[in-house]
C-alpha cells in the first residue's frame, strides 16, 4: 500500500509499506493492505511505517490519517525529530 505523511510545512515520507502503526486517539490501531476505508484521529505518538526494505518510525503530535483503496494519508500536525 501507498503510504504518505505530511505536515503544513513539509512532505515527510513516502513510500510503499506492508503495514503502518497508529497512535489513534482512542488506542493503538494497524491497517494492513486492503484494508476497509477509515478515517480516524491521531494522538501524539509514533507512527511505524513497515516494509520490504525494514521499519521505520515518525513521531507525530497529532493529525488525521485516512486509508482508502491501499492508499494511507497521514496528516499530521507536526512530526518530532
Amino acid at each position: 500500500m501507498q503510504v504518505e505523511i505530511i505536515t503544513p510545512d513539509r512532505k515527510v515520507f513516502t513510500g510503499e509499506a506492508t503495514s503502518v502503526t497508529f497512535p489513534g486517539s482512542e488506542g493503538q490501531f494497524q491497517v494492513l493492505n486492503d484494508h476497509a476505508p477509515l478515517v480516524s484521529t491521531l494522538a501524539r505518538g509514533p507512527i511505524v511505517v513497515q516494509s520490504a526494505a525494514g521499519q521505520q518510525s515518525f513521531t507525530v503530535d497529532g493529525g488525521v490519517v485516512e486509508v482508502l483503496r491501499n492508499k494511507v494519508l497521514v496528516l499530521a500536525e507536526a512530526v518530532i525529530v
